[in-house]
């Protein structure tokens, strides 16, 4: 043997002594997996520090989803998975993972309903490596206008039956029916009183006049929408406090006191810890003919000193101020977290959607934002005292008024502290629905074409 090769096979072998099992290791490692189960759609994510490639098909009897990733290991990360699917999840009923071949590992998502799954790859971005992506989605979505409907018409049914119950019971205790039912003397508004705007609770003014029954023949629709979700954790707060936690947090309260209102219920595009495209938060506002769209953020700046909650309208002239081009640029930016489905995205749609504002859509929301602002300034600082305008892609709906929250700044430590707590949550909910009030009772919701 040469001097010259031997040499070189001897450095190659001492660098073989110096490797450890981890560094021999053929392939992609895998950096974590995750679930997110919902009533839509449950995604399963599995980040790795290399890109994978995978093929996947559907069986039936009994249904479920197998996919084979290329250049992969059985691994006890990769194992994770199947102790991550939870019993409730709507779509897997469990997960099978093995070394299907030499360097390919086979899951199998033995599922508990028909889907029409997707699977793709995201590049790196933010605190995310390489992600693998399986979204599961039923074959047949669900209608979300008739179930607001039904929604409605059961919670009509169950208050009839409250009301006949309570009713009988007082027969019972008197044991007769009463002779004439209660006089209840009108309620007159308070008389306005002049407001202090540096005050947090001025006295109370006048409501307007409620929303005219004549104009009004169908269920009257608030979407709402809990910013970020899912893979998408949204701003993060000094202790931990999560965006999309705390948002979610608030549109539920807020669904649950708008829905107490006598025909008007509210839809989220999110109800769980998931995310939603912003292209499909719009559509689904579009899908049950929402009157109004809100969309509730938590954002962070760059130093903990700002504070204040915002209101946001559509702007098709450029942003208010540089804060506010700001906000829409990073907000717009959460598909890319989030994680969308390219391929799957019908691209013209999209484009045209998102490009058909109108300026009766931007007066509206300014209209909207305003009765919000007057009212969540009662409830703690406002960052600026008036509707700010920008190009946020979740504003977009040509025929709905929409407008865009900023609760708070959750990167300043007292109003992350402020954002935790149930009290102040409340105190924000019942604002919030006060200016959805005000709005309408302004601004009565024309008749469709259908009565719902």
């Amino acid at each position: 043997m040469k001097p010259a090769r031997r040499e070189l096979l001897l450095r190659g072998g001492a660098l073989v002594l110096l490797l450890d099992a981890r560094d021999l290791a053929w392939g992609a490692a895998i950096v974590a997996v995750r679930v997110w189960p919902a009533d839509e759609v449950t995604r399963v994510t599995i980040e790795s520090d290399a890109a994978l490639s995978a093929r996947h098909f559907v069986a039936d009897n009994p249904s479920r989803l197998v996919v084979d990733i290329d250049g992969l290991e059985l691994s006890p990360a990769l194992r994770e998975l199947v102790g991550k699917v939870a019993s409730d999840d709507p779509f897997i009923a469990g997960v099978r993972v093995g070394q299907n071949q030499p360097r390919v590992v086979r899951l199998v998502f033995d599922l508990k309903q028909h889907t029409a799954p997707q699977v793709f790859t995201l590049a790196p971005v933010a605190a995310y490596r390489h992600r693998l992506v399986f979204d599961l989605y039923p074959t047949t979505p669900p209608d979300p206008l008739l179930a607001l409907i039904r929604e409605k018409e059961l919670a009509e049914q169950q208050a009839a039956a409250a009301v006949k119950d309570a009713l009988g019971e007082l027969i019972g205790r008197l044991g007769k029916p009463p002779l004439a039912p209660p006089v209840v003397p009108p309620v007159l508004p308070p008389i306005a009183a002049a407001s202090d705007p540096m005050r947090q609770t001025p006295a109370p003014e006048a409501m307007p006049p409620p929303m005219a029954q004549s104009r009004i023949d169908r269920l009257v629709i608030v979407a709402i929408d809990p910013g970020h979700g899912g893979e998408d954790p949204g701003a993060i707060g000094p202790s931990g406090l999560r965006e999309k936690d705390v948002v979610l947090a608030v549109a539920l309260q807020l669904r649950e006191h708008l829905n107490r209102n006598a025909g008007m219920r509210a839809m989220l595009t999110r109800d769980a810890d998931f995310f939603v495209p912003l292209d499909q938060r719009v559509a689904k506002a579009r899908r049950v003919q929402a009157d109004l769209f809100i969309s509730i953020h938590a954002d962070a700046f760059f130093t903990p000193q700002a504070r204040g909650a915002s209101v946001f309208a559509l702007s098709d002239k450029g942003a208010s101020s540089s804060a506010a081009r700001w906000m829409a640029e990073r907000e717009n930016a959460a598909d890319l977290v989030g994680g969308v489905n390219l391929k799957a995205a019908d691209a013209t749609v999209m484009r045209a959607l998102l490009d058909m504002s109108t300026t009766a859509q931007i007066k509206d929301s300014l209209k909207l934002g305003h009765e919000v602002l007057s009212r969540i300034g009662r409830v703690g600082r406002l960052h600026k005292g008036s509707v700010e305008q920008a190009g946020f892609a979740v504003l977009k709906a040509p025929d709905i008024p929409s407008i865009l929250v900023e609760t708070a700044f959750i990167s300043n430590p007292e109003e992350e502290a402020r954002l935790r707590d149930p009290a102040y949550q409340a105190q924000l909910v019942d604002a919030l629905a006060s200016g959805v009030q005000r709005y309408f009772a302004r601004n009565p919701p024309l008749a469709r074409s259908r009565v719902l």
